[in-house]
């Protein structure tokens, strides 16, 4: 085994068709990636599994799919519209423009996104001399400033005046806030009780990067568990152990890469936030989930912004409050990067070879079952194989492969992660038995068709 680099992980996603960059054919866009046949369905296996644990094993979560266009105010309520900012400064020589917290993050100095202007380029000036700019290697650069991070769209501005400005939603949540009536005036929830959706995002970032981890497009798998005021601390401290537990026990990462970090500088609705890191390849660890206590910040300022009494009346004892919320935020793109590179392995089979596999949970892997004819040009078992194939594949996702030779199947197979290679050989002819062949061990099994399906 071998501890691979993020080039490792690219090149393997665009070689074995998981991830491609977007509109390649036109010079690619930064920011944006398409998700090829393996990666769509690796993508949607981690889906299932993430919905599976917060929706279909918790009696008082439900799920929602909100639109993602949304009436202007919510993002004046949300605070996006002035304040979803990153703080970037200015190449003087190539205009290149920097994330200057994360630069200052690179040389060691502890800067944070939320702080101040005034605080931030206090230390950009300490450190001026250390940071080179990534495009012309120059150390002259503007001071820090703020740069909004939502896209703005025309939706049904005919005029081009721009008189009421839409925009992309700069996160996937709010749609759960605007629905929180809805879902307590159409279902039997009742106080405490969550909402999760998986939904997109859009930000416009100046210079994303690091593959997945940072696009201009994205989507979040968010959970707001809505609870009574000042009853929060044992349901957060229960989020934040069964979050652990998926990355663990249903995602299979490995715990030893993995670690918790507490936000220091909290926003003002916020009481606690903490982050799920992951150690990437080539870029250490950083973030791939938030959970947050955002107290009643997001029901009280769309109450505030809409009119709409949000307000929720308990059935017992007929108390109205507005409820808490604790939060969930996942990023789909950096835990399939996750997941990625904690499955991708390098093994040595000596004499100087090697070979190149996924580790992938059998429930995750893209496909379950790849099933060869031992030969290709044997009719009787290209047809038994075929039969077999197609009753598989009325439960499982499964590929078929006769090209090359035997070996060179299992190498295709295992840099796509499928847990099981099922071959079709004269014996299977005879008895009804097919050789199994595990990714993992590389063990090779006889079994009768029947255990299979």
């Amino acid at each position: 085994m071998s501890d691979a680099s993020l080039e490792d992980i690219v090149s393997l996603c665009k070689r074995r068709g998981f991830v491609y960059q977007g509109s390649e054919i036109y010079g690619g866009e930064a920011g944006l990636y398409d998700f090829g046949p393996y990666g769509v369905e690796l993508l949607n296996n981690i889906k299932k599994s993430w919905w599976r644990r917060n929706v279909h094993l918790k009696e008082n979560y439900v799920g929602i799919d909100s639109a993602i266009f949304k009436h202007p105010k919510v993002w004046e309520a949300s605070g996006h519209v002035n304040g979803f900012s990153d703080p970037l400064a200015e190449c003087k020589e190539c205009h290149y423009r920097i994330r200057v917290d994360k630069e200052l993050n690179a040389i060691g100095v502890e800067a944070d996104e939320k702080m101040d202007e005034a605080a931030l380029n206090k230390l950009f000036d300490a450190n001026r001399d250390k940071i080179k700019c990534p495009n012309c290697g120059k150390k002259n650069f503007a001071e820090a400033h703020a740069f909004n991070l939502l896209v703005m769209s025309n939706l049904g501005d005919f005029t081009g005046t721009n008189e009421r400005p839409v925009y992309l939603p700069g996160e996937a949540c709010q749609g759960i806030y605007l629905n929180f009536k809805n879902v307590v005036d159409t279902t039997r929830m009742k106080v405490p009780f969550g909402i999760a959706q998986i939904g997109k995002a859009f930000r416009n970032e100046i210079s994303p990067r690091n593959f997945l981890f940072r696009t201009r497009e994205l989507e979040q798998a968010d959970t707001q568990y809505f609870v009574k005021p000042n009853e929060n601390k044992e349901a957060y401290d229960k989020i934040k152990a069964d979050r652990w537990e998926w990355y663990v026990n249903d995602l299979g990462l490995a715990e030893a890469k993995l670690r918790w970090k507490q936000h220091e500088n909290l926003v003002f609705y916020a009481k606690d936030a903490w982050d799920i890191e992951y150690n990437y390849p080539s870029l250490g660890f950083d973030e791939v989930e938030g959970i947050h206590d955002r107290t009643d910040y997001d029901l009280s300022q769309h109450m505030k912004f809409s009119g709409t009494d949000l307000n929720y009346q308990d059935p017992v004892t007929n108390e109205k409050y507005i409820p808490w919320i604790l939060e969930t935020s996942m990023g789909m793109g950096r835990i399939f990067l996750a997941v990625m590179s904690d499955a991708y392995t390098v093994e040595d089979l000596g004499n100087g070879e090697s070979r190149t596999l996924l580790k992938l949970k059998p429930e995750l892997a893209p496909v379950k079952y790849a099933v060869f004819p031992l030969l290709k040009n044997k009719p009787e078992l290209v047809a038994k194989a075929r039969e077999i194939y197609e009753q598989l594949s009325q439960q499982h996702i499964c590929e078929w492969d006769d090209n090359g030779n035997i070996g060179k199947r299992y190498r295709r197979q295992d840099e796509i992660g499928t847990p099981y290679c099922v071959v079709i050989d004269f014996q299977t002819l005879e008895d009804g038995t097919v050789t199994v062949r595990d990714r993992d061990t590389t063990e090779q099994t006889r079994k009768k068709i029947d255990e299979l399906i």
